[in-house]
Formats: structure tokens, C-alpha cells, sequence
């Protein structure tokens, strides 16, 4: 019993010590992290996507009567691929003539309709005024007939006088009458002719002016520059088989390369750090290796709701300082806005804080210990946060848990 006893321990023994250092090797194979506190200006940024836009462009635009033809939208049979540069005049689309084509022969056969009823009602006036003026002449001659039969008559008995006196009133009746007749046919006739020429004239403007825009249906540049298409309300650009409306005629634009935008949307929780004349930093995302700078211009007072997004977004602008010709509208960007700096201040990575309860500590090197360090914090940006009270520059702290922290003396304040 005694010699298994004292085989038992030492085989307890290796046991033991092979724990030991297998413990040992993993509390050792952690690896602490530990930072300096740094000192210096702490900024605090917004960072969104973005894209190029030119700060001002000309629109290349279609017809502008088409509400006066009465189409609303017309759709795009043509268009020149985007980039293109194009000199003044040259062509840059063209619009599906179809509906209007046909609008046009119906303005056609109703104009031929009417200078046919012109043409009649001209030749139908003209007779019964030739006829009315034959009638009046023949009147008058009667007229003048019945004074010479009544001057004739003076030697007649009275019953002849008496007759030719009668004859002669109703011939001047029936003169006078004829005359006030042929006034009133006149009059009807001026009336008649008028109203269908009026008409015919009406339908000639139509016709006239479907012309002109038809003519409009091929779309030119204003001046030389490179046409970019033009995005809808829901982002999308204008192509081939788009729709322009009498609202908003534009196909494409032709920008000013020489001041460049940056066009952003910045989430609903953020947009009140964000202010006119904030600096921005902008990089292309075609190429990453160059920076260039910025400042905000345009911030909206309105969210929207923007394509595959729950949030509301606002839309921010930031014009960007320097030109380059490698810049060009459609260009995706990250946007990086400083929307505030403290001067010298200390501070140190966001992964060192830890929280317990109400209090908020760091583990920090303590003359080659290590100890849970109280703090007062203050402002953060998205990799680190403001040491207000408790640490000093220059002092390590960890980014990993050494430890249970309950195995760590507590430092306050």
C-alpha cells in the first residue's frame, strides 16, 4: 500500500505541472494591446458617398410648345452617347414624331376642309350681292318709271293721277327696302366671311405652330461642351425610350467643368452637425490616390426619401476647391466633413473605455502595473473619444482586457 502511494504522487505531481504550463502557455499567448494617450487637435467628421455634379450647366433642352399642341410627353427615339463632345449645332437627339406626325394630317385634311368652305362661302356671297345689286338697279329703273308716268299724267282724269301717284310710292317702297336689304346682306356677308376665315386662320396657326415644334423634334446642342444625361426625380438618367413632359423638357445638360460639386445625402441623425462654410475633404473613388478639399454650400431645410434607404436623408452639397481635368459629373465620392475641431486636447481609442455602472474606467500602466483608471470623458468622433480628467499624455492604456477588472485595483478620481 505504501509503495502505490509513492507511485501515486509523483504521478500527481507531473500531472499537475503539465497543467501548469499548459495554462501558463495560453494566459501568455494573449496578446495586450496597449496605446499611448496622444495630445493634439481631436476632429469630428461626417463621412457619406457622394457624387460629381457640375455647379452650373446648360440644359440641352426639347421643344418648349408642346403644351400648346397639346402633347404632354413625348419619348426619346435617339440620343447621343454620354460623354460625347459635341460643337454648337451639332445634333444631340431626337424625339418620336409618331403622335404628332399624326395630329398633323388630321390639322391637314381640316385645313384643306376649310379653305374649300372659304372658297365657297366667297363665291356663294359674292353671287347673292351681284344678285341683290341686279334686283336694286332694276327698282331703281322702276322707280324712275313710275315719276315719269306720274308726270306724264297731269293730264289724265284724277282716278289716273291718283294711280300713277300710288305706282310711284310703291316703287320708292319697295327701293328703299331693297337698299336696306342689300345693307343687311352686305353685313351678313362681311359676318359670314369673317367667322370662316377666322377659322380658316385658326387652323393655319395650328398648323403653323405643329410645325415649328415638329421642327424642334430634333434636338441640337446650344454650345460646345461634353453631354451628360440627365437624372430624373428618382435618379435614374434620361436615355433612349425616356419621356420628356411639358414640365420638364430637359434631355441632357452640358456642365462647366471649371468649378465641381460634390452632391450628397447625409442621414437624419447626423445633418444637424452639419453647417454652411464646414470644410470637407473629397476623394474619387476612380482615383483614390488623390485628395481634394472642400466646403459645404447647400444644405437642405427638407428630408427626402431616397431609393433602398429607411432613414431620411438631407441633401448637402460641397463645393470642391481645386480643378481638375480627371474630374467629371457621375463620378461617385466619399465625402469627409469636419463638422468640429477642439484645440489640444487628449484622447485615446474608443476600444479602451470600459463601463460599470456609473463609472468609467480604463486599464492603464501604473509603474508596471496595472491598474482600472476612473476618467471623465467627453466628446467622441467615430475612433476615438476626449479624456477630460484622469488620464495624462504620454500614459498607456489597453485595448484588450487583461484580466477580470475586479482582479485590478480601482483608481479614482
Amino acid at each position: 500500500m505504501r509503495n502505490k502511494k509513492n507511485f501515486i504522487i509523483p504521478i500527481l505531481i507531473i500531472i499537475i505541472g503539465a497543467l501548469w504550463l499548459v495554462l501558463r502557455t495560453e494566459t501568455s499567448g494573449v496578446e495586450q494591446i496597449k496605446v499611448p494617450v496622444e495630445r493634439g487637435d481631436f476632429v469630428i467628421s461626417v463621412y457619406t458617398s457622394g457624387e460629381l455634379e457640375a455647379k452650373s450647366s446648360e440644359n440641352i433642352s426639347g421643344p418648349s410648345g408642346l403644351r400648346t399642341v397639346g402633347l404632354w410627353n413625348v419619348q426619346i427615339s435617339e440620343l447621343i452617347p454620354e460623354g460625347t463632345i459635341v460643337e454648337q449645332g451639332d445634333w444631340v437627339a431626337t424625339l418620336d414624331r409618331t403622335e404628332i406626325s399624326n395630329r398633323l394630317k388630321d390639322l391637314e385634311t381640316e385645313l384643306e376642309k376649310l379653305q374649300t368652305m372659304h372658297t365657297q362661302t366667297r363665291l356663294d356671297t359674292t353671287m347673292e350681292l351681284r344678285n341683290a345689286r341686279n334686283d336694286l338697279v332694276n327698282l331703281e329703273y322702276a322707280l324712275e318709271e313710275a315719276r315719269i308716268a306720274l308726270e306724264q299724267s297731269s293730264f289724265e282724269p284724277p282716278a289716273a293721277i291718283r294711280q300713277a301717284e300710288i305706282n310711284l310710292d310703291k316703287a320708292e317702297r319697295s327701293f328703299v327696302q331693297a337698299s336696306h336689304n342689300y345693307e343687311l346682306r352686305l353685313e351678313q356677308a362681311r359676318a359670314k366671311m369673317q367667322e370662316v376665315t377666322a377659322s380658316l386662320n385658326q387652323i393655319k396657326r395650328r398648323y403653323d405652330n405643329m410645325n415649328a415644334v415638329l421642327d424642334e423634334f430634333i434636338i441640337t446642342a446650344p454650345k460646345p461642351g461634353m453631354v451628360i444625361y440627365k437624372r430624373q426625380w428618382d435618379g435614374s438618367k434620361v436615355t433612349v425610350g425616356s419621356q420628356i413632359s411639358t414640365w420638364d423638357n430637359t434631355v441632357a445638360t452640358l456642365p462647366d467643368f471649371s468649378v465641381m460639386m460634390s452632391r450628397t445625402y447625409v442621414n437624419e441623425v447626423d445633418i444637424s452637425k452639419v453647417s454652411l462654410n464646414q470644410m470637407a475633404e473629397i476623394v474619387v473613388d476612380a482615383f483614390p490616390e488623390k485628395k481634394f478639399t472642400g466646403v459645404v454650400t447647400e444644405v437642405a431645410n427638407i428630408g427626402e426619401q431616397r431609393p433602398n434607404q429607411d432613414a431620411r436623408v438631407f441633401e448637402v452639397k460641397i463645393r470642391i476647391n481645386e480643378s481638375d481635368t480627371i474630374l467629371r459629373p457621375a463620378m461617385t465620392t466619399k465625402n469627409t466633413i469636419v463638422t468640429h475641431v477642439e484645440d489640444d486636447v487628449i484622447f485615446v481609442p474608443l476600444e479602451a473605455i470600459h463601463l460599470q455602472d456609473t463609472l468609467t474606467y480604463v486599464f492603464k500602466d501604473l509603474q508596471n502595473r496595472i491598474v482600472r483608471q476612473q476618467i471623465i470623458t467627453g466628446m467622441r468622433n467615430e475612433n476615438q473619444i476626449i479624456i477630460k480628467e484622469g488620464l495624462k499624455e504620454g500614459e498607456n492604456v489597453y485595448l484588450t482586457l487583461p484580466g477580470k477588472p475586479e482582479d485590478f485595483r480601482f483608481m479614482e478620481l
